[in-house]
């Protein structure tokens, strides 16, 4: 994998991408330079650790993103040991937890997640559209420096599992699909965190999702 940096006239903090064959890097990129950060997309650990925050962005099955990411998996793990923020976007986000149903109906075996945030995937219940795709709300339950300002607005989706935390406090905002699930959830040390909808495609309200997480890194 090819290292690519970028970077603004006057960046806030410094944010690898993190490249391990998935996701939707130039997106996550852009939006992220337009936040105020200079972004470097890359699968090198060094770089992980020199940075102020990492993004693990993510499309697609659980397991193909698991398996991808395996040979980072200490390296991503020291990132949240040192306390720096690491931020899952989509699939990204679910990797941030233990494990998922999905495959499961294939007769796959399971695969293990980051573990960061206990927790598995669920499908959504049966009868219910899928995937869910689309623009819809975000409810604020708690806290958390990710969710400044984004109480009420839209974000973009478009995922058949959602996260379901072991812990009820690891869920920072909900989102309403036929039934309430976790649009954002984060670890208890608040370093750890993740969006099931993609900033990068949710306009105003992503990009000020994306100004707030590179406002968290520039404050480490």
């Amino acid at each position: 994998m090819s290292a690519v940096s970028s970077s603004t006239e006057q960046s806030l903090a410094s944010v690898v991408v993190v490249d391990y064959g998935l996701g939707n890097l130039r997106s996550v990129t852009r939006g992220l330079e337009r936040a105020g950060a200079d972004v470097e997309i890359t699968d090198d650990p060094a770089a992980f650790e020199a940075a102020d925050g990492v993004v693990l962005p993510g499309v697609g099955a659980f397991r193909e993103g698991v398996e991808n990411a395996d040979p980072l998996r200490e390296d991503l793990l020291a990132v949240a040991e040192r306390g720096t923020p690491l931020f899952g976007i989509c699939l990204g986000m679910q990797m941030l937890l233990t494990s998922s149903e999905e495959g499961e109906t294939d007769g796959e075996s399971a695969v293990q997640g980051l573990d960061l945030i206990p927790g598995t995937n669920v499908r959504f219940d049966e009868g219910q559209k899928v995937p869910h795709m689309g623009w819809n709300e975000l409810s604020v339950e708690r806290d958390h420096p990710l969710v400044e300002g984004v109480d009420g607005q839209y974000a973009y989706f478009v995922h058949s599992y959602y996260a379901a935390p072991d812990d009820e406090a690891a869920t920072v905002a909900t989102t309403d699909y036929e039934r309430e699930f976790p649009s954002i959830v984060a670890n208890e040390a608040g370093n750890v965190f993740g969006t099931q909808f993609h900033p990068e495609k949710s306009g105003e309200t992503g990009l000020q999702i994306l100004r707030n997480f590179v406002e968290i890194c520039a404050d480490e």
